[in-house]
């Protein structure tokens, strides 16, 4: 909704009622405590009679600000220094994740799987972190698995005997499958920008990001069986969730063909297919500039909420959601966003707090 109308703000709808009742509401302490500051001032102004076609403006990120967004020079990030991977700094409280072997077609050698649980444990904890590009360097967003590299590792397990062997691969597939998993962990969104191949492992990665743009000259393939395995770091547990077709999900992995990226936008695999490379992640960092735009806290615990109910049912969800909303809708944050909505502000001129 681009507009909302004051008079129907003044009517209050049930939801909005039921958080203004709340004594956990910072509003609602605001109309129980004397009038100071910003929430008596919001209070007040909330309550009071509206005039007339009055209306307030929530707006998008401005084009200027989506232009500098992408023309800004990337910077090494601190903290982030690997041998398959380069993080930069963008503008807005973005970090642009990229894999960086691109003589190798961007394949995922020993050091990637190890270096991107700490990248993204990082990430977790950066404060300033409010979004995350993931790309490709070079040619391809990733060949997957470097099977040159990763051959000793899965094809000579170590163990005395059989059973020890096979507890030792247990171990090291439950590692592998949090190199992706961590992703998904990350509170902050995670936009996968792909261009040319996205191929094996690349799936397992793409489907544990939260958003998906990629390039016209994209494909994706679910390449494991034509390795002589079955993939087992992700792609089969999330990519039936992504696209919500058992067939399709069926019919790519047991065949490995590619689908190509008219194919994955209507699928659902891609929400979005840009000309080339470049246009992907101008869009990319557009997208991740304006969410980092709002409240860190809500659009954090929006993911978490949606992640938790991906994975259970309606009324787990909604029970997690107002155990986490109990707390959460005591931030200030809410009388920002609102006392900016009201005064026709853009949300990127608001201060929030690091979180």
């Amino acid at each position: 909704m681009s507009s909302l109308n004051m008079a129907a703000f003044r009517a209050r709808p049930l939801a909005f009622t039921c958080l203004l009742r709340s004594p956990l509401c910072p509003l609602a302490k605001a109309e129980m405590a004397p009038s100071r500051g910003l929430r008596g001032s919001l209070t007040r102004r909330l309550l009071a009679p509206t005039q007339p076609g009055l209306t307030c403006s929530c707006r998008p990120l401005s084009s200027p600000a989506q232009d500098e967004a992408s023309r800004a020079a990337p910077v090494e990030a601190p903290g982030h220094s690997y041998q398959s991977l380069r993080v930069t700094s963008g503008p807005g409280h973005i970090l642009h994740v990229q894999i960086n072997r691109p003589e190798k077609r961007n394949a995922m050698n020993k050091a990637f799987w190890s270096e991107m649980v700490e990248c993204f444990k990082k990430i977790s904890e950066d404060a300033d972190c409010r979004a995350v590009v993931i790309s490709g360097e070079g040619k391809m967003f990733t060949s997957g698995i470097d099977l040159m590299d990763m051959a000793p590792v899965l094809l000579q397990p170590q163990g005395d005997d059989a059973a020890r062997r096979s507890w030792y691969l247990r171990k090291i597939i439950s590692r592998y499958q949090e190199t992706f998993s961590v992703i998904e962990k990350c509170p902050k969104p995670v936009i996968a920008a792909i261009h040319g191949g996205c191929i094996g492992a690349g799936v397992d990665l793409i489907t544990a990001c939260d958003i998906r743009y990629c390039a016209q000259d994209a494909f994706f393939q679910v390449k494991e069986v034509d390795i002589g395995l079955a993939a087992d770091v992700g792609t089969l547990q999330r990519l039936p969730r992504v696209i919500g077709s058992q067939s399709l999900v069926n019919e790519l992995a047991f065949t490995a063909r590619r689908m190509m990226a008219d194919e994955a936008l209507s699928s659902g695999l891609v929400s979005r297919v840009f000309p080339d490379k470049e246009a992907t992640l101008d869009a990319a960092f557009t997208l991740a500039a304006e969410i980092s735009s709002k409240s860190p806290l809500a659009v954090q615990g929006t993911k978490v909420n949606l992640v938790y109910a991906r994975d259970h049912p309606v009324a787990a969800g909604l029970e997690f959601a107002h155990n986490w909303n109990m707390s959460m809708l005591q931030t200030d944050d809410v009388l920002k966003s609102v006392q900016a909505a009201m005064e026709k502000k853009d949300l990127k001129s608001v201060t929030f707090s690091k979180l």
